[in-house]
């Protein structure tokens, strides 16, 4: 995915969003149509699905990475089942460290797999049937909200607090997967991550809907090596201006940005061109943790040079309502009936 454009988060109607809002509404319709569609398969053990409304980030893996930690603490055995986006392998699959790298499985399978057993498969059916022979018996589904194939047990939906759901438009004429009166009802759960009122109506729409509603928000912890002297930020995630703030919010001297698309392959000359911009300006290089995995995955020397003289700022999510959200996971686990796949 590229870097999604500006119009997409901006207030009112941009004559780009209103050029593209004929394709914008054939997308949705066919969008609407697809989640409305009857599950292929019922996983023989709980899936929670850990969603967004709109393309992009919104704090998802880390989502994810949090309620696997707790869910760990609470007993269970969980896993994650991915796609694999930005990966060339379909599985299903046990992504290994030790064989997978990012053009293999995509970045966020490499940074999960750190925490836990991940499954990725393009059918997501057959994933957690592989996922349930390795002995998980929670699966974690990260991403894939839309996708009706895999019933789903609990749906958690995360909506940046601060931008919401931008125009309110479909792809693309603004950053919505499907029409919100479509996404809304097959809702669960709504977590606002962030600060900020752009998410407020949203919010009100889930709170019209009776639905549980939850905030969390993405804690940075800084290395003491970023405080040393200016740094030179890179990010190729959905939104890495959202990066760029996070270290200027923590009082880093932030001299520089570099911006490439979510799940960018970095090409040796960009490495090459990071790495002489930091020796001839004397800057620190910084990157999130999603981009440092696929950077470590490449064996390339250039590459080498590039993870050994770049900190990573790693950041966790803080759940306010955690409590809460485990106790709705452990309802629904009590509810479950188990239907042949």
């Amino acid at each position: 995915m590229t870097k999604a454009p500006d119009f997409w988060f901006s207030a009112g109607r941009s004559w780009q969003s209103v050029l593209l809002a004929p394709v914008g509404w054939i997308y949705g319709r066919v969008s609407a149509k697809r989640m409305k569609g009857k599950a292929l398969g019922r996983a023989g053990i709980p899936v929670l699905c850990i969603g967004n409304y709109v393309l992009g980030g919104a704090g998802k893996t880390p989502f994810s990475l949090r309620l696997y930690d707790r869910l760990t603490d609470e007993g269970f055995r969980p896993g994650f089942l991915l796609r694999g986006y930005g990966g060339r392998e379909t599985g299903p699959l046990v992504v290994d460290l030790e064989r997978h790298d990012a053009e293999a499985v995509g970045d966020e399978a490499l940074l999960l797999a750190e925490a836990g057993p991940v499954v990725v498969s393009a059918d997501r059916v057959a994933g957690a049937a592989l996922a349930q022979a390795q002995d998980i018996d929670v699966l974690i589904m990260d991403d894939g909200f839309q996708n009706p194939a895999l019933a789903k047990d609990l749906a958690i939906v995360l909506v940046d607090a601060a931008t919401g759901v931008g125009n309110g438009q479909c792809f693309p004429a603004g950053p919505l997967r499907a029409p919100m009166k479509d996404q809304v009802v097959r809702t669960d759960v709504l977590a606002v991550i962030g600060e900020g009122a752009g998410a407020d109506e949203t919010v009100h729409m889930a709170a019209r809907r009776g639905l549980p509603i939850l905030h969390g928000r993405l804690q940075p912890s800084v290395p003491d090596s970023l405080r040393n002297g200016p740094l030179l930020a890179f990010a190729g995630i959905g939104r890495p201006g959202k990066f760029f703030d996070s270290l200027k919010d923590e009082g880093l001297d932030v001299a520089e940005t570099r911006s490439f698309p979510d799940h960018h392959p970095f090409t040796q000359s960009e490495a090459q061109s990071l790495l002489k911009t930091a020796e001839d300006k004397g800057l620190q290089l910084v990157t999130t943790a999603k981009d440092m995995a696929r950077l470590r995955s490449n064996e390339h020397q250039i590459f080498r040079w590039l993870t050994s003289r770049t900190e990573v700022l790693p950041v966790e999510m803080r759940i306010s309502d955690e409590d809460r959200l485990v106790t709705l996971i452990r309802e629904r686990i009590r509810q479950r009936t188990f239907k042949p796949v």
